[in-house]
């Protein structure tokens, strides 16, 4: 099985049980039914938001200092404007 396949499956998994709840086929009390159950793809969208927000954060904070990729990025910059000047194109 894919890694699409099973993203589709798990997807219409958690739709098909929220839907169920939601169209109180499975029963709940009135509280749950009434109040918790109709915000629940809110939540999770929020939850997941929170959840990428987090990774990006972490990610940013973990980014580790490559000097030897920056001299090369200079180096790549340097000979890519001497090119254009043999060119004749104006830079800087």
């Amino acid at each position: 099985m894919t890694r699409a396949q099973q993203t589709v499956s798990i997807g219409l998994l958690v739709s098909s049980i929220y839907l169920a709840c939601y169209l109180h086929l499975i029963p709940f009390p009135s509280l749950i039914q009434d109040e918790i159950i109709p915000v629940l793809p809110f939540w999770a969208i929020v939850s997941f938001g929170a959840y990428l927000l987090f990774k990006l954060g972490w990610g940013v904070f973990t980014f580790n200092d490559v000097p030897e990729a920056h001299k090369e990025l200079m180096k790549e910059i340097e000979t890519a404007k001497n090119d254009l000047r043999s060119k004749g194109v104006a830079v800087d």
